[in-house]
């Protein structure tokens, strides 16, 4: 049984997704991150970087428990448990470790700048905003290309780089991207939202969410208050 501590976000859904996908018996823990459930001792303690997703796996390589932080990290363990999603050769492996460098390095990050520019900053700040929301439509741009050529980002199959960028792609429009403009992007998207393990894995934890509306959840979310110089 893998535990895992999460919570329904585009990195938590790469791992729920992936679980799903891979068949594997798991429980999803929520970690309400607009709570600060992620500030607690107990997640701190195996995910010392206070974000969501980690995991615990009763399971391990040596057959004892292993528990591990960052979504990407996760994936590729995943991955090597089952043998399934990351490729059969060198090369596939690699190709598809570039794709999911791709995403751990930039279009989440990037993307989730431009959500919160966009979206949640307090006040609009222009050079931030179209900073953010041209980086956005760069990413999309390099996967735009990349697709035209295959139908995944790694090659002709399906895998971890695909699950790892899929749930940031579901808030394109709050990025700035209009589809429109992305066809073979879209294409994908769609091809990845119909598979019935995806679907499950992006209702995972999803009633526990609350809207951010609150000046306390946000000031949470985003450290002003944990991070603060003292």
């Amino acid at each position: 049984m893998i535990d895992v501590y999460s919570w329904p976000t585009p990195n938590g859904h790469k791992v729920h997704i992936m679980l799903e996908e891979c068949g594997l018996s798991y429980r999803a823990i929520p970690i309400d991150i607009g709570a600060g459930d992620q500030f607690s001792p107990e997640f701190l303690a195996f995910s010392p970087n206070n974000k969501i997703p980690a995991i615990v796996d009763a399971d391990g390589p040596d057959g004892k428990p292993i528990a591990l932080f960052e979504s990407g990290a996760i994936l590729v363990y995943l991955a090597g448990k089952t043998g399934r999603f990351l490729g059969q050769t060198d090369r596939e492996k690699y190709q598809t470790l570039q794709w999911l460098m791709f995403q751990v390095g930039g279009f989440g990050p990037m993307l989730g700048q431009a959500h919160h520019f966009r979206i949640y900053a307090p006040e609009k700040i222009d050079y931030a905003y179209d900073r953010y929301t041209n980086e956005a439509k760069r990413l999309y741009q390099v996967l735009e290309k990349q697709l035209s050529q295959q139908a995944y980002l790694a090659g002709d199959d399906y895998t971890i780089a695909d699950i790892a960028c899929f749930p940031w792609a579901r808030s394109s429009a709050n990025q700035g991207i209009d589809w429109a403009e992305y066809p073979q992007t879209k294409r994908w998207f769609d091809d990845i939202d119909a598979r019935p393990a995806v679907q499950r894995g992006l209702q995972v934890l999803t009633k526990h969410r609350k809207p951010l509306t609150d000046s306390k959840s946000k000031d949470i979310l985003f450290g002003q208050t944990q991070y603060a110089k003292k």
